[in-house]
């Protein structure tokens, strides 16, 4: 099992830069796929990004490509999203998340383990 603590939001101007991590306990983080999911309010949670195991490859939802990019370190425990040109449509709750699959899911009921989510805000 997995613990995960997401951290990094704020509120950030239309443009600008964030960057999220998301750190977990237990000594096998680097056994599982990692990813970042959001939610803005009234909608649905979706894929944002994913890694692999050994961060060999990772994946991005059209709406970020190019914008975000996810890493890991594995020494570290931790897995992050860099945020830049940000727009006031990527406002959400951002959640990180675990799963066992050797392959990049994005499908939600795909993923075993979710952290509770930090709020990332983007001012037009």
């Amino acid at each position: 099992q997995v613990q995960l603590v997401e951290s990094g939001g704020g509120l950030v101007q239309a443009g600008g830069s964030l960057r999220l991590s998301c750190a977990a306990s237990g000594r096998t983080f680097s056994s599982y796929t990692m990813g970042w999911f959001r939610q803005a309010p009234g909608q649905e949670r979706e894929y944002v990004a994913g890694i692999t195991r050994s961060g060999g490859a990772t994946n991005y939802a059209n709406s970020v490509k190019g914008r975000f990019t996810i890493s890991r370190d594995d020494a570290k425990n931790t897995v992050y999203l860099q945020m830049i040109s940000m727009k006031p449509e990527d406002t959400a709750v951002y959640y990180c998340a675990a799963t066992t699959s050797f392959l990049i899911r994005t499908a939600q009921y795909e993923w075993n383990y979710w952290g509770q989510g930090t709020q990332v805000t983007v001012s037009s």
